[in-house]
């Protein structure tokens, strides 16, 4: 083997084949190698809230960080630094070297389904959270993969869709955001999106990737396409550098001989694809260290302490009557904990985004630990919310014939269960599922599964039992067959359930079948469990409300209704969850809802209720963190990172979403967010940059450096910040701009720049901001170009977009005045 490390020579010594060879994956998570010349196969690994590893069935456990809108909503781009910083820990500890993260495409409805994935509404903001992100994570030698490029805003056939957006939106809202990350932290690579932009494949979109992010931009990364997220010949000559998983569909041998040959693909830019893959190699450490590491899951106290920081800092006030919040633990009180979701944490969203936590916090727990000595802390569920039923407690679970917890997962090579085990896991609930063509030790995508263990529960009852699988199943119990989708058709979500009568303390054993006879790249399969429910469950909740000091509903939505796959139908609550807050509601006076969900939610009780919390899925540490908050430990440090209407039709994307014949129009336009907002005069929610504290804020003193610039010079922005309350507080200072007269349309105001600051009471502090040529300017096709036009601008200094506190006008001059 000839060992060499330079990427020219390495080119140099690569045959055809062999170049042809590294722009497809290996499988789903490798690139090729090239033992001949010592070019190490590099791993890559889900996603933006942790490090998941190849396997989707939970071993390796990973660290669960907040979801990306809640990192949007701490507004502060120091702490998701330090995100990044513990995401490479997390992602070496997988043996991968690149992170697919993060996601930063925009909220432009409430119902796309990876809303909770992505940063904000605002591309400003986007933009430099994102690029803290990349500069924590990339500063520990991990290298980023910024997604998805572009104007993936929406899930609705996701595979097809073409977002027909024009020009001036597609440069100041959607690629503002990455153009930011590339100026700001130059990620190392780049994914592609799933649709169509204006009628063209985001894989094989020559203007976006070669044009705008190779040519303008000069990004020197990887481009690589999102999972099976190529559909032609085409991805071969228009920018794409590698095609993910492998093997090679479109940029396979046959292909790309055959571009070369037409002369559609040149030698030298077959060359620039691989140099991209030997230089990410290098930057990840790839030769320096080419023997894979093992997998692991280390569960670090600092990445605990982290979680738990983000998900305070995360968490919105929305409403506070009469100061209900902060609760006094040192009082002797009855605390009603209800809701779905406060026993059954929803710590994150649906889709490739999953990890398998260390451990979850739940709320119920949370707070249990939270409260004094003198509180009673009571539970009721209120309302089911499942669409399936959820998964087993681990508690429940032993290995067979063992006090182990868990179950075993036998593999077997054929789809009969015949013949030897060929691999095993431990799983630890009964759930599975696989992504990508190959399992590991299986030569044949065909395969087939057997999930035993025994089953121990704390108390006797009717439970209803369910079996969910994308393939073919069975559920066996103490040898019964109880459910039998064995027959059924492969590709069908089917859920079964049955209702069954369990003893407590009783050993059963459960056993959990399932087959995939061909070739696909998902299916899974999970077992739930549900306790029947012998009377209302609602009025159990209501009861339990009117004899406490202190309503607590968690409420919101979970992973099964909002994920990557599909968006939400309506901004509802599902199940009864808005007559639950109600009826409680109407019996204590003291109600506080804890919303758990990445976007928007209608709030028909907002004014029955006295406190309202907005708690996104704070990963692995939510309980805590929400505890932390409800208690008065931390102030509720977050501010929305996105507009709540107050209905569906209010938001600017309304008329024109999801989209009909295979395409969405983007007829919002730049009004996306708070500028449609402002400019149509309609009042949501609550506003984007919206959040309460626990105690009060004066603006004073604003200040610029100059009555006027040059577009080439830079002005300075100063206020006087004052804590008036009586408690330390977390304030989000920020900063718009409005064009007082421009040549084109624009928004009535921009945000430019903000700053989190914490203060004691009675102090104050001085907040500075710079305002240069970038945060004046807006792209005119025209140029084609970014102009900033000479004139009259307002800088506004504000809590929200909607409370605009102070304001001053500057010039911006012509070149020659």
């Amino acid at each position: 083997m000839t060992t060499l490390v330079d990427p020219e020579t390495l080119l140099a010594h690569l045959t055809l084949d062999e170049k042809i060879a590294l722009l497809a994956g290996a499988d789903a998570w490798h690139t090729v190698a090239v033992p001949r010349l010592g070019i190490p196969s590099i791993k890559v690994t889900d996603g933006p809230n942790g490090a998941r590893g190849a396997s989707r069935n939970g071993v390796p456990t990973s660290a669960c960080f907040p979801v990306g809108v809640a990192m949007g909503a701490t507004w502060n781009p120091a702490l998701i630094r330090q995100v990044g910083e513990a995401l490479a820990e997390e992602t070496r500890d997988k043996g991968a070297h690149i992170l697919l993260a993060p996601t930063v495409n925009i909220h432009r409805s409430p119902l796309a389904g990876r809303n909770f994935e992505c940063f904000s509404e605002d591309p400003y903001l986007t933009g430099v959270m994102a690029s803290a992100y990349i500069n924590g994570l990339q500063s520990r030698g991990v290298g980023a993969c910024i997604k998805h490029f572009v104007c993936n805003d929406s899930e609705f056939e996701r595979f097809s869709i073409s977002s027909d957006v024009g020009e001036r939106p597609l440069r100041e809202i959607y690629l503002r955001p990455f153009e930011m990350a590339m100026q700001r932290a130059r990620p190392w690579t780049l994914m592609s999106a799933y649709n169509r932009i204006n009628g063209v494949w985001a894989s094989e979109n020559r203007r976006l990737l070669v044009e705008i992010l190779k040519g303008e931009w000069q990004f020197d990364g990887m481009v690589i396409s999102d999972w099976y997220g190529t559909y032609s010949e085409r991805a071969v000559y228009n920018g794409l550098d590698i095609e993910m998983p492998g093997p090679a569909r479109w940029l396979s041998r046959e292909h790309v001989i055959a571009a070369l040959e037409r002369g559609d693909l040149s030698e030298a830019e077959l060359d620039d694809k691989v140099r991209r893959l030997l230089r990410t190699i290098e930057r990840v450490g790839g030769f320096a260290n080419p023997t894979p590491t093992a997998e692991q899951g280390v569960d670090r106290p600092s990445h605990r302490a982290l979680i738990r920081r983000v998900g305070v800092e995360s968490m919105v006030l929305l409403k506070n009557e009469q100061h209900l919040l902060p609760l006094n633990a040192d009082q002797p009180q009855t605390i009603a904990v209800i809701g779905a979701n406060a026993h059954w944490a929803a710590v994150m969203g649906g889709g490739s985004s999953e990890v398998a936590p260390h451990y979850v916090v739940t709320p119920l727990q949370g707070i249990r630990e939270r409260a004094g000595t003198g509180c009673v802390v009571e539970y009721a569920i209120g309302c089911p919310i499942f669409r399936r039923l959820p998964n087993l407690e681990t508690g429940w679970l032993r290995l067979p014939d063992t006090d182990r917890p868990g179950a075993r997962l036998d593999y077997f090579a054929n789809p009969d269960l015949e013949g030897p085990v060929v691999r095993s896991e431990h799983l630890h609930t009964l759930e599975a599922s696989w992504f990508g063509d190959q399992i590991a030790d299986l030569t044949t995508p065909v395969f087939s599964t057997r999930a035993t263990c025994d089953l121990i529960l704390p108390q006797s009852g009717r439970y209803h039992l369910g079996l969910a699988c994308v393939g073919q199943a069975r559920l066996w119990l103490d040898d019964e067959l109880v459910i039998d989708l064995w027959e059924k058709d492969l590709m069908n979500g089917a859920d079964q359930r049955q209702m069954v009568q369990l003893e407590a303390h009783r050993r059963y054993r459960l056993r959990v079948e399932f087959r995939w006879p061909r070739a696909g790249n998902w299916r899974g399969w999970q077992v739930g469990l549900l306790a029947a429910s012998e009377s209302d469950p609602i009025a159990e909740a209501v009861a339990l409300a009117a004899r406490s000091n202190v309503a607590i509903i968690f409420a919101g939505l979970t992973k099964e209704w909002e994920s990557e796959g599909f968006d939400r139908v309506d901004m509802e609550l599902p199940g009864r969850q808005n007559e639950l807050i109600s009826r409680v509601a109407a019996v204590n006076p003291r109600t506080i809802v804890v919303l758990n969900a990445g976007s928007p939610l209608s709030m028909p009780w907002i004014d029955e209720v006295a406190a309202v919390v907005q708690a996104w899925y704070g990963g692995q540490e939510a309980g805590h963190a929400i505890a932390a908050v409800l208690f008065g430990d931390a102030d509720p440090g977050g501010r929305l990172p996105t507009t709540f209407p107050r209905r569906l039709a209010d938001n600017p994307a309304y008329i024109n979403y999801p989209g009909e014949n295979g395409h969405v129009l983007y007829g919002e336009g730049l009004f996306v967010g708070y500028r449609y907002y402002d400019r149509k005069g309609v009042a949501p929610l609550f506003p984007f940059g919206f959040g309460l504290s626990y105690t009060e804020f004066a603006y004073s003193n604003l200040r610029l450096s100059a009555e006027s610039m040059h577009a080439n010079e830079t002005l300075t922005v100063s206020v006087d910040i004052t804590n008036t309350g009586s408690r330390t507080g977390t304030e989000v200072v920020q900063l718009y701009v409005h064009d007082v007269a421009a040549r084109l349309v624009r928004p009535d105001k921009e945000l430019k720049g903000f700053a989190k600051v914490e203060l004691e009471p009675g102090a104050t502090t001085t907040v500075t901001f710079t305002i240069d040529r970038q945060a004046l300017s807006y792209y005119d096709p025209a140029v084609p170009g970014w102009v900033a036009e000479p004139g009259e601008f307002h800088v506004l200094i504000g809590r929200s977009a909607a409370d605009i506190r102070l304001r001053a006008g500057f010039r911006l001059l012509a070149d020659q005045e």
